[in-house]
């Protein structure tokens, strides 16, 4: 396939052109950045927000796939479907990325180092979703670098629904219905996914059993709502996630430790989240209660040999009073409690946070944010952090230039999972005869800084230009050692990440537009090495093509990735997929579409060993009433 150079992606992502048919980007409404509501053109942070019509346009089964098209995110998977999925935001590991679904903090303490669990989480039901890109999510947690928001469809008064269906290769097929409804007192909505697939060989290095690494998950997720009156709502909202699948490379116990490629894990983490919430003419409050739970199970040729589970309660209060255009603030608290059982034993502790953040305007050009957080950890101590930042806007030509900048701080305490790792499995030397070696140093707290400044040109019509330079650090940064296998160890020194993300969106006329972003991040650990599994170069070019009234649509999205570190066992080539979807609205109540994925069959890796898809055909068809 021709390789487009890193100064032709760049190019194309600068191409300006004007329709007279769209709306200025600066209005769209988000909430992720301050957890209010507020139009971009008072938002300092970088957001970008995938929309229900791409959701569904790009097709992807998965979460993880259907982030891969937005700047400053990569995303390596350990095969296929349901194996474990790391999603990267400006170069930093998927941990330190928060994620929620209609407010419920997705984290599974069990997995390694505490983050969310992308190999399980399908796009089935996902109306939304929005991203903050950077350590300032600071009425998230100061363990926040960088805040992933999924929504699912608000019910509406009357009665709607839908069934979906699809298959494709790989033996890979998918079933989905919903319905919602209500009144304008009460209102619900129910969602269930099933996804089987029979998959393929996971790892290059099984050339014995040479098996198909299959998967299956059936998702449910429900939401409800009361009106008790024109101010005060109550909300409900569940969501049970149940997978299961095989995958390769897993050690027999004692004596021989012998590796084999019959391996089997399932997964089951059920969330939960109840609300109360009262919007008043200043005032905003709303109490929650949060709660997941995570059961993960291992077997090596049918023998459960590893259980984890873990747990996560929150009490959360989120408030605002707007006083004035000049004087808003945004205030919260919140008590946690993280739990993890290893299978030696039930590990917590308890961690609260308090926030406050100021916002105001001045002459309609001047958005002002600043806000500090107090976080006391049961283990780590007090740490208080902090956010800022200034837009400036200025009206050029028949749009508008936004220039913004943000400066925000962090802190994240050691996972129950790394220091209960380090306690359960002391170190040994890599070599015969395999003797024990001293225990490794107890781990601190990460610290972590970053800014990011950007300017960008946003026109009535409705296309834009978006720049954004971005530098971040983290100290003492806590890694596991992949090269003795000693167990969770700590940096000495900064770990960085830094580069520039471009973003663009261009109509050209009633028919075509075009997307593209391209990133540069120049990552350095510790050490001064480029930190693994970030592409120095990526980005992406997308064509819409909208015919007949907007009934037929057509994308084509062509991604690039290149200059990947290289590993201690294998390295990873640079590589390009290009991407197919099509949908066709039939009636009113019926759309067809289809997808091919990776059309050109490129052989890439995205982790050493492990196999990507190949060329792969997917159809459907959706129903609605």
């Amino acid at each position: 396939m021709y390789k487009l150079s890193t100064a032709t992606l760049l190019a194309l992502t600068s191409v300006n052109s004007l329709s007279a048919h769209a709306n200025n980007k600066l209005e769209e409404i988000v909430i992720t950045s301050s957890r209010v509501e507020m139009p971009l053109r008072e938002v300092a942070t970088s957001i970008s927000v995938i929309t229900h019509g791409e959701i569904q346009l790009r097709g992807f089964s998965t979460v993880a796939d259907t982030l891969r098209y937005e700047p400053a995110i990569s995303v390596t998977s350990n095969g296929g479907v349901g194996t474990p999925t790391n999603v990267r935001v400006r170069g930093e590991s998927g941990f330190r990325t928060k994620v929620y679904i209609d407010g419920i903090d997705i984290t599974d303490n069990s997995s390694t180092q505490a983050g969310p669990n992308f190999g399980n989480l399908l796009s089935g039901g996902i109306d939304r979703i929005e991203i903050l890109r950077g350590p300032e999510g600071l009425s998230y947690g100061a363990d926040a670098g960088g805040v992933i928001n999924m929504y699912t469809a608000t019910p509406k008064t009357g009665l709607t629904g839908g069934l979906e269906t699809e298959g494709g290769r790989y033996g890979t097929w998918q079933y989905g219905g919903h319905v919602a409804g209500g009144t304008e007192v009460i209102d619900g909505a129910a969602m269930i996914e099933r996804y089987e697939t029979d998959g393929f060989n996971t790892k290059t290095s099984d050339t014995v059993l040479q098996d198909d690494d299959g998967y299956d998950n059936t998702t449910l997720h429900g939401r409800g709502g009361w009106n008790i009156s024109d101010k005060l709502r109550a909300e409900l909202v569940g969501r049970s996630v149940k997978g299961k699948g095989d995958y390769d490379a897993c050690f027999l116990g004692a004596p021989t430790y012998t590796e084999t490629d019959d391996c089997r894990q399932e997964y089951e983490q059920d969330f939960g989240r109840a609300a109360l919430v009262y919007n008043g003419d200043q005032f905003s409050n709303t109490l929650s209660f949060n709660a997941n739970s995570a059961d993960r199970k291992f077997y090596t040729e049918g023998i459960n040999d590893y259980t984890y589970k873990s747990d996560f309660r929150e009490i959360d209060y989120l408030g605002s009073w707007k006083q004035s255009e000049m004087l808003t603030l945004v205030y919260g608290a919140g008590l946690q409690r993280d739990s993890m059982d290893a299978g030696d034993g039930n590990e917590s502790r308890d961690q609260e946070g308090y926030f406050m953040e100021y916002q105001g305007s001045f002459a309609d050009s001047i958005y002002l944010t600043a806000g500090a957080r107090y976080t006391d950890n049961e283990d780590f101590g007090s740490k208080t952090t902090y956010r800022t930042g200034a837009v400036y806007l200025v009206t050029a030509g028949e749009g508008e230039l936004k220039f913004k900048a943000t400066y925000g701080t962090g802190f994240r305490a050691p996972s129950l999972y790394e220091i209960a790792y380090n306690i359960n499995f002391p170190p040994y030397s890599s070599e015969p005869p395999y003797e024990p070696l001293p225990p490794l140093p107890e781990l601190g707290a990460e610290e972590s800084k970053g800014y990011d400044a950007g300017v960008g040109y946003f026109a009535a019509s409705g296309w834009y230009l978006d720049v954004v330079y971005f530098d971040q650090k983290i100290d003492d940064e806590i890694y596991f050692d992949l090269i003795d296998f000693s167990g969770y160890k700590q940096g000495d020194g900064d770990s960085s990440s830094n580069g520039v993300e471009v973003t663009t969106e261009v109509p050209l006329g009633e028919i075509f537009t075009l997307t593209s972003n391209y990133t540069y991040t120049d990552t350095k650990d510790f050490d001064g090495e480029q930190r693994l599994r970030t592409p120095k170069n990526m980005g992406n070019i997308g064509v819409l093509t909208s015919l007949m009234d907007g009934d037929l649509q057509i994308n084509v999205n062509y991604r690039i990735a290149r200059d990947i570190a290289d590993e201690t066992f294998g390295n990873v080539g640079d590589y390009e997929v290009l991407d197919l979807s099509v949908s066709y609205q039939v009636l009113e109540a019926l759309q067809v579409y289809a997808r091919v994925e990776n059309a050109t069959d490129e052989d890439y890796q995205e982790v050493p060993d492990y196999n990507t898809p190949g060329a792969a055909g997917y159809a459907g068809l959706r129903y609605t009433f």
